[in-house]
């Protein structure tokens, strides 16, 4: 074996050492950069914070507090597949439906499945508008959604610690059951 094998398996072992810990570490390891002077890597992007909750609060005030308070305790389903699978497994405590959906058999689904495991079923005008309350957009520097994601079912199935908006949700739903 010569060195050009060598040398191959040394390039391997560094693919796979920079495959497995990130380029960024690779980089340091490499250019022997201290840890402290490389910038730390960008994170996936993270759900936009909780609006404050404000005195006078209604269901339209406190259902985004409550989707993105359930999106950060990680207990919503997003999209008719983890609608219908959690609706399934019976763990859906609530389920959220655009009114803009345009296939009736999608909408007859939900309605019959949240029916069905006797969940709460609570509808809102724009499936936009449901995207991003539960996350499907990104945010700018500003704070400003952007590439909002049209979301016409949501489920949540954990909502998260009990706040005013949860209370909120709650009464919404005993006066109109």
């Amino acid at each position: 074996m010569g060195s050009s094998g060598i040398n191959a398996e040394y390039m391997g072992k560094q693919w796979y050492q920079r495959r497995v810990h990130g380029k960024q570490w690779y980089q340091r390891r490499v250019h022997g950069e201290d840890a402290g002077d490389a910038p730390p890597a960008e994170e996936a992007a993270a759900p936009a914070p909780a609006p404050e909750e404000p005195e006078d609060m209604d269901i339209h005030k406190a259902l985004p507090i409550v989707l993105k308070k359930a999106l950060a305790s990680e207990g919503l389903a997003r999209g008719l597949r983890e609608a219908v699978k959690a609706m399934e497994r019976g763990t859906a405590e609530y389920v959220i439906l655009a009114n803009s959906c345009d296939d009736q058999n999608y909408v007859k689904l939900i309605e019959a499945l949240a029916n069905d495991v006797k969940a709460p079923l609570i509808k809102v005008p724009d499936s936009k508008q449901l995207g991003e309350w539960a996350g499907l957009c990104k945010i700018d520097s500003d704070g400003a959604p952007r590439k909002v994601v049209g979301c016409s079912c949501v489920v949540i199935t954990n909502a998260g610690q009990d706040s005013k908006a949860l209370q909120v949700l709650q009464e919404y739903v005993n006066s109109n059951s």
